[in-house]
């Protein structure tokens, strides 16, 4: 007993997980590396966290057990922050923000690989 759930979580979706914290990093002025802190988060933290949760949850079309598995979080801390995430849509602000990094993510997603080993 005593030891902490965790899935393991493949490097792709590590790597969106990262991408969505990273983004939601530079507008909140809240570091990728403290939203991602296993203690427990002040406010601004909190709420950025969830802002790269339901990033990650809208723009890649995870369900949000798998946005948990990624972000190393349980399903239902996910869906507390997509909630309060979808409320805080009512803030144009917000709401403009979060069209602009989702269009951003499917961009970048979509973007075919390049081939680096040549």
């Amino acid at each position: 007993m005593g030891r902490a759930y965790r899935v393991s979580v493949e490097e792709g979706d590590r790597i969106r997980a990262g991408l969505a914290m990273q983004l939601v990093a530079l507008p909140t002025g809240v570091a990728a590396e403290t939203m991602m802190s296993p203690e427990r988060l002040a406010l601004r933290p909190t709420r950025a966290r969830w802002l790269a949760m339901y990033l990650a949850h809208i723009a890649f079309g995870w369900p949000l057990e798998r946005v948990g598995h990624a972000f190393g979080v349980n399903r239902n801390t996910v869906s507390n922050g997509c909630r309060w995430a979808e409320d805080a849509r009512d803030d144009p602000k917000i709401d403009a923000l979060l069209d602009q990094l989702e269009t951003m993510v499917r961009e970048l997603c979509e973007t075919p690989r390049p081939d680096l080993a040549a």
